[in-house]
Order: C-alpha cells, then sequence, then structure tokens
C-alpha cells in the first residue's frame, strides 16, 4: 500500500515538472529585466503621443499618455513617437414605432484609432495598427439628455479604445524585440 502512495507521488511530480517545463506563456508586460517582456515594458513609457485635432482624439490621447506612462505625463526624451488619428460614427441601434413615426431610442459610439510608431531617432515607421472601440447609449427624448450620453458613450468609448491601443504597442513591441 505505502509503495503504491509512494509511486502516485512520484508520478504526479513527474507530470507536474512535464506540464510546467512545456509552459509557453509569458507576460507581456513583465517590469523587471530578468523577466520576459521587461524590454517591451521599459519601451511604452519612451513613447511620446502626437497632438490631436479633435475632442474625442483627445480623450484617447489623454488616456493612452496616462497608461504609458503610469500618470507621469509625455516623456522628456522620447525613443519614440506615436502619430494619432481617431474617427467616430454616432449611429442608431433600435427604432421604435410610436404613431407611425420610427423614433431612435438607442445609439452606439463607434470610435476608430488608427496609430504610426516612429522611433524618433531614424524617423523610420516601426508598427502601425488600427484599433476599434464601441459603447452604447440610450435616447432619452429630452434633447439635452440624448446629447449628454452620447457624450458620455464618447467617454467610455476613448478609454477603451486606449486600453486596446496601448495593448497593441506592447505586442509591437515584443515583436520589434524579437526581429
Amino acid at each position: 500500500m505505502q509503495s503504491k502512495v509512494r509511486a502516485s507521488a512520484i508520478a504526479g511530480l513527474i507530470l507536474a515538472a512535464t506540464l510546467a517545463g512545456g509552459c509557453t506563456v509569458r507576460p507581456m508586460l513583465a517590469t523587471t529585466a530578468t523577466t520576459f517582456g521587461g524590454e517591451q515594458a521599459a519601451a511604452l513609457p519612451s513613447v511620446s503621443i502626437a497632438e490631436v485635432n479633435t475632442r474625442y482624439g483627445q480623450e484617447v490621447r489623454n488616456h493612452l499618455i496616462f497608461l504609458l506612462n503610469g500618470g507621469a505625463g509625455q516623456p522628456a526624451n522620447p525613443a519614440y513617437r506615436l502619430n494619432l488619428n481617431v474617427t467616430r460614427s454616432v449611429v442608431s441601434a433600435v427604432q421604435v414605432q410610436s404613431g407611425g413615426v420610427h423614433e431612435p431610442t438607442a445609439g452606439s459610439v463607434q470610435m476608430t484609432g488608427r496609430y504610426t510608431l516612429v522611433d524618433a531617432a531614424t524617423g523610420k515607421t516601426v508598427a502601425t495598427g488600427t484599433q476599434q472601440a464601441t459603447a452604447s447609449f440610450d435616447r432619452p427624448q429630452q434633447e439635452f439628455a440624448v446629447v449628454r450620453a452620447e457624450r458620455d458613450a464618447e467617454n467610455r468609448a476613448a478609454r477603451e479604445l486606449a486600453e486596446f491601443i496601448r495593448l497593441s504597442l506592447a505586442q509591437d513591441f515584443v515583436r520589434i524585440s524579437g526581429q
């Protein structure tokens, strides 16, 4: 009986060691240089984001600056420059017929962010990408409430788009460092 328990324990240890040895998952945004991803995580705060010309683009830019630099603002000597182009569209998602007239009662804001990552020293484009985010909102009958609900949805989509772009940049840095 004792030998069966010992054999089962040894088999369990061998199985655990085999599974752990075959694991290929690595943290993409690790903070120490001794783990995989340290160089990529160090590159994110070295990205400067160019000015944008719309309110919703500025929302995305502000969130992205915060996400990349942990609230520290733009880097003094950036290694990379990010050119950002944000577009948005608003669509009616649901229409309800009342009194023979179709009235929209829900909408959604869709934001698309296209970016180009440029090496500041050489001026070469090192990565490009496109990300999208969508946020829904209700359309009440009061006009100001519709404007405010649309603005809130715009802000939510901007936050989400900034997070998607940050993750995409991290993936770009993993790819760049692997070359």
